[in-house]
């Protein structure tokens, strides 16, 4: 009897609980409250005060890191989604009741305006994928107040947005991030405005950086800072100071409020450099600094902030003549020099390192003093001389004309086929100019001018012979010694009979025939000496012309007399 009563006492608890369970409307789709009684291997148990507990997959209840987020005596809303299923057990869902209430709220909050907050998760297509509780899609228009090419940035950023669009029946809910900023930015540049003038120093905040500035948010406003302002020193390009998010103090330069302009300045917050660079750096100093460019006609050094020198190439060595400086300075490389001059109102230095050193051209009187001898390597060839290198740097000018005494070059191919280059010659100085770095050099100083000899050897009267060197309109030049010549003038010469023109068996004044002349004329001072074929002729003529007879024939003429005379010496 009392086993039945005990029967008959579960079933009325168990039939009291189901009653109650309708009285609550428990139906599939409903949201109802619950209490974890149990938690197993796969499942939740969840009690409902239904007639049984139903079931919740243990996955609705762990953490992206796999952990348990709930414990036995939890209480927790839960979606019914059947009283029963094939198994005779109550199917629940706590992610689908959790998910039906944040949509609740998601549109309460659009019908009110209102704004949600979540973390970008992933790029979608057209955007941003955004979870509020339950994934909202973030358009790329709508990310920024300004367009984002890389969307990546964005990603695990947690933000608020504002509601735009809600389609529940196919779960669609669009945000925007941009209307917020844009209406925060309408508010800030409300009070902005109410400060900003002339003069006036703020805080920005880097929004982006171009090739000739950058763009700085003052609060709702934007104001432009030219890399020309950004420092007084050397700037290549704004990311070498700045970077975008960046805080940075800045000085209103100018303000244009109709056009809503603002031209901003960071260097002006300090005092020009320039100002106190003719005490900090006076002339004669030594100086250090860090070469930040390079052109062709020297390199600029920073000697400090806003403040730089150049070293012209001319300025580079005593001795070398740098053509490219590249080739003997990089940017970057800390470099010593002494200032040469100074211009603070143009702001410019000028800068010297072979002062560094002495110069070697004030002492060379004293290795060389003029008139000594000296060996060096042929270094150039030009149309007027050769150049020596007599010592590291020092190149000395051997001009055309002090080659050689006598010889002449009349082609400037011919010094090419003189001398060569990296020749080894020896020559003697003839003057040092120091203010102009040059030096002269000679080489025929280093024998006796036959000039000075001439006169005594060849005195005006004597008779020489030699060779027809070249022809003229006025003459005939005759070598009568090595590189020594002599002008038979037109008037000097002697006509003569029966031989061809040029040819030197019958024409006594042919190139490279052997011709005798009497010296009328000397001048050592213009290297001068005057020949005469007729002075011979007329002498020949006053002793008589028996002398230039045969006895048993006719008489010989002059030009015969020469063919003669050619013939006898050959």
């Amino acid at each position: 009897m009392e086993s039945s009563e005990t029967s008959t006492g579960g079933f009325a608890s168990e039939f009291k609980k189901y009653i109650e369970g309708f009285e609550q409307d428990l139906q599939p789709g409903n949201i109802v409250p619950g209490s974890i009684v149990a938690i197993e291997r796969d499942y939740v148990i969840v009690d409902i005060n239904f007639k049984s507990n139903g079931l919740i997959p243990v996955a609705q209840f762990k953490d992206p890191k796999g952990n348990m987020t709930c414990k036995i005596g939890d209480e927790i809303e839960v979606m019914i989604l059947a009283l029963e299923n094939q198994d005779d057990q109550l199917v629940l869902s706590f992610e689908r009741a959790y998910q039906k209430k944040i949509w609740d709220e998601v549109e309460d909050k659009f019908k009110s305006g209102g704004t949600v907050k979540g973390t970008v998760t992933h790029k979608v297509k057209g955007g941003l994928q955004v979870d509020i509780g339950i994934p909202a899609f973030l358009p790329g228009s709508q990310v920024d107040t300004r367009p984002h090419k890389n969307l990546d940035k964005f990603i695990n950023q947690y933000h608020e947005f504002k509601i735009l669009k809600i389609t529940k029946d196919k779960g669609n809910i669009v945000l925007s991030r941009r209307s917020l900023l844009m209406s925060e930015r309408t508010q800030l540049r409300e009070e902005t405005l109410k400060v900003i003038s002339e003069g006036v120093v703020m805080e920005g905040t880097v929004k982006n950086l171009t090739d000739y500035g950058a763009f700085i948010d003052l609060g709702g406003i934007d104001g432009l800072l030219h890399i020309t302002d950004i420092s007084w020193g050397r700037v290549n390009h704004p990311a070498d100071k700045l970077t975008v998010g960046q805080t940075v103090p800045v000085v209103v330069l100018k303000y244009d409020q109709e056009k809503q302009r603002v031209s901003l300045g960071i260097k002006q917050l300090n005092e020009d450099p320039w100002q106190k660079a003719g005490d900090q750096f006076p002339i004669g100093d030594k100086v250090t600094g860090k070469v930040v460019n390079i052109t062709d006609y020297g390199i600029f050094i920073e000697l400090q902030e806003g403040i730089e020198g150049l070293v012209h190439v001319s300025e580079m060595s005593w001795t070398k003549k740098i053509r490219n400086p590249s080739k003997n300075y990089n940017v970057g490389d800390e470099v010593e020099a002494v200032v040469l001059g100074i211009d603070s109102e143009q702001q410019r230095i000028n800068l010297g390192i072979k002062q560094l050193e002495d110069n070697p051209w004030d002492s060379l009187h004293e290795r060389h003093p003029i008139g000594s001898k000296v060996k060096g390597t042929v270094r150039s060839i030009m149309e007027f001389g050769i150049f020596i290198g007599i010592e590291d740097g020092i190149d000395g000018l051997v001009h055309v004309s002090d080659f050689s005494w006598v010889k002449k070059v009349k082609d400037p191919k011919e010094i090419s086929e003189i001398y060569k280059k990296g020749d080894e010659i020896e020559a003697l100085i003839l003057g040092i100019d120091t203010d102009n770095e040059r030096l002269s050099l000679g080489i025929k100083q280093l024998e006796e001018d036959p000039w000075e000899t001439i006169i005594q050897r060849y005195p005006v009267g004597s008779r020489v012979k030699g060779k027809v060197a070249s022809k003229a309109d006025f003459g005939l030049f005759v070598e009568i010694e090595d590189g020594v010549e002599g002008l038979v003038h037109t008037s000097e010469l002697v006509a003569f009979d029966g031989g061809d023109e040029g040819d030197s068996e019958k024409d006594p004044y042919a190139i490279g025939a052997e011709l005798e002349t009497e010296v009328i004329a000397v001048d050592g001072e213009e290297r001068r000496i005057s020949l005469s074929v007729k002075s011979l002729h007329r002498k020949a003529e006053d002793r008589g012309m028996s002398s230039f007879s045969n006895d048993e024939g006719p008489a010989v003429t002059f030009g015969e007399l020469l063919q003669q005379n050619i013939k006898g010496d050959e």
